[in-house]
C-alpha cells in the first residue's frame, strides 16, 4: 500500500480516468466506452425502472454533456431557503456566486441562428402560442462562430492546477476514513495505464466528496455514515419521441431551444441524435430501427421532462462495487409523463413533423394530432420506457437534521472537515439541468469553507 500524505498546501483532485478534451467525438460510441461508467447504461430499479447515464472520467459529466445552462429558478430557490431554513440562500448570494462561475464558463446564446433541430421546436412552440425560450450554454465562441464547451477539465481544473492543486487521475475511492469525528484520509485503488492495480492511501485536512447523486452516498455509507445519506434521491423521469420531419436536420450537436409553456413540472427539449441514437429511440419504441433508418438524416430525437413526486434511494451493498438504485414512479407522475409526451406530439406536428415514435412499447406511430391520444393508455408501469441524465437530492442539504444528510454548505453532520459538493446536496430536482444550481453552489459552499 502507497501513503501519500499531501503537501500542506496542496490540494489533491482524486479522479476517475483522465480523457484529453477533444480525443473522442461527442456522443460517439467511444465516448460511451471511454467516459461513463458503465458504458452508459446505469438503471434504477422500480415499476418501471428508469434509464440513466454518469459520467466517469476527470470532469465528470461536463464531459460529456452538451454544455446547458440554466440558473436555479428563483422561486425554487426562495421556497428550499424557507422549508430547509437554509442559510445565506437568498437570490442575491447565489446570482453573485452564478455570475462568477458564468464568467469563468463563457456562458451565453449562440451566435447566429438556430440550426434546423432547434428550430423545429421553436416553429411548433411559436404555431401554438407556447412559451420557448433558447438555453444559455457553458461554451467560448471565436470570431468566426465556432464554439468550444467548456469542461471542468478545460475551464476550472486548468486554474486549479495552476494555484497549486494536483490532480490524481485513475483512482476509485473506497473509503473516508474516519477517526475520532474528523475525516484523516481516503482510501483508493489506483489503476495505472497498464492496468495494474494499487491501494493507495491519500492524507487529508479536508475532505470533499463530489461524485455525484449515486457514487457520493455510495461512498460515504461505505465509510460508515448513515443518516441522511442515500434516501430522498430525486431524477427527471424522460420519455422520448423520433420525430420525421420534411427537412435534413443537424445531428453534430444536441438543440439550443426548449418549450417552456409547461415548466417547471413539465420541460421539453431536443436530445442526442446521432444515427445510434435514433436506432436506440426507436428500439424503444418497438419499431425495426433498420426499416427506419434509411432517412435518418429526417428524423430526430426529442423529449418530454417532468419534476417527480417519487424519490429513491441510493444503497452501498456489501461485496458489491455498485450501489442498487431504487425509484418508483407515482401515479401523478406517470400522468405528468403522459401529458408532456402528448404535448410534445403536439408541438412536433405543429412545426411540420409528418411521422413520430414515442418510447412506450406499443404505443402506435402518430401521423398526425389525432393519433396522439392513444398515447394517453400507452404510458403505464409496463411500457413506459424511462430515462434520465439529471440525478440529485441523495444527500440532501438543510438545517432539519432529521431532513437530509448535510447543512447548508454541505457539511455532513457529526464529521468536522468532511463535506460533499455535488448534485446530492440539491434539495429537489429543479426541473432544469441541474449544473448551474451545482457549480453555483460549489462556489458558495468553497468561500465558506475558506472562511472559518
Amino acid at each position: 500500500m502507497t501513503d501519500r500524505p499531501p503537501a500542506a498546501s496542496t490540494a489533491a483532485v482524486v479522479a476517475p480516468p483522465a480523457l484529453e478534451p477533444g480525443t473522442v467525438e461527442p456522443f460517439s460510441l467511444e465516448e460511451l466506452a471511454r467516459s461513463y461508467r458503465h458504458r452508459g447504461s446505469s438503471a434504477a430499479l422500480g415499476s418501471p425502472p428508469v434509464a440513466y447515464a454518469e459520467g466517469c472520467c476527470v470532469g465528470g459529466s461536463t464531459e460529456v454533456n452538451s454544455g446547458l445552462w440554466n440558473r436555479l429558478p428563483t422561486a425554487l430557490g426562495e421556497r428550499w431557503r424557507a422549508e430547509r431554513h437554509l442559510a445565506e440562500f437568498t437570490p442575491a448570494v447565489l446570482d453573485r456566486y452564478a455570475d462568477q462561475v458564468e464568467g469563468w464558463l463563457s456562458v451565453g446564446q449562440l451566435p447566429g441562428a438556430l440550426p434546423p433541430s432547434s428550430a423545429v421546436l421553436a416553429r411548433g412552440a411559436e404555431a401554438l402560442g407556447w412559451r420557448h425560450d433558447e438555453f444559455p450554454r457553458a461554451f467560448r465562441y471565436d470570431e468566426r462562430g465556432r464554439g468550444v464547451k467548456q469542461t471542468m477539465s478545460r475551464s476550472v481544473l486548468p486554474r486549479a492546477v495552476e494555484a497549486g492543486a494536483e490532480v490524481l487521475a485513475g483512482m476509485r475511492v473506497q473509503r473516508v476514513v474516519i477517526e475520532a469525528g474528523r475525516a484523516v484520509a481516503v482510501e483508493a485503488v489506483h489503476t495505472h495505464p497498464d492496468g495494474s492495480r494499487e491501494p493507495v492511501t491519500i492524507a487529508a485536512d479536508q475532505v470533499i466528496v463530489c461524485g455525484g447523486a449515486v457514487q457520493t452516498p455510495a461512498l460515504l455509507q461505505r465509510s460508515g455514515l448513515r443518516r441522511g445519506i442515500g434516501p430522498g434521491l430525486k431524477v427527471h423521469p424522460t420519455l422520448k419521441v423520433v420525430a420525421k420531419v420534411p427537412e435534413v436536420l443537424d445531428h453534430d450537436d444536441v438543440p439550443m431551444e426548449r418549450i417552456t409553456e409547461f415548466a417547471p413540472s413539465i420541460a421539453i427539449g431536443g436530445s442526442a441524435s446521432r444515427r445510434g441514437h435514433l436506432g436506440l429511440a426507436l428500439a424503444d419504441a418497438g419499431a425495426d430501427p433498420f426499416a427506419l433508418l434509411d432517412d435518418w438524416e429526417h428524423r430526430f430525437v426529442y423529449y418530454a421532462c417532468i419534476r417527480s413526486d417519487a424519490s429513491g434511494r441510493v444503497q452501498a451493498l456489501p461485496g458489491l462495487a455498485t450501489p442498487l438504485v431504487t425509484y418508483r414512479l407515482t401515479e401523478g407522475d406517470l400522468s405528468r409523463l403522459a401529458r408532456g409526451l402528448v404535448h410534445l406530439g403536439e408541438a412536433l406536428f405543429a412545426a411540420g413533423a409528418t411521422e413520430l415514435h414515442a418510447s412506450a412499447t406499443g404505443a402506435p406511430v402518430a401521423r398526425s394530432v389525432a393519433d396522439l391520444g392513444a398515447w394517453w393508455q400507452a404510458i403505464d408501469r409496463r411500457r413506459a420506457n424511462l430515462m434520465t441524465v439529471h440525478l440529485t437530492s441523495s444527500v440532501r442539504m438543510t438545517e432539519r437534521p432529521d431532513e437530509g444528510g448535510v447543512d447548508s454548505f454541505g457539511a455532513v453532520r457529526g464529521i468536522t472537515n468532511l463535506r460533499v459538493s455535488d448534485a446530492s446536496i440539491l434539495p429537489e430536482a429543479p426541473g432544469v439541468n441541474p449544473q448551474a444550481a451545482i457549480m453555483t453552489l460549489a462556489a458558495r459552499n468553497a468561500d465558506h469553507l475558506l472562511a472559518s
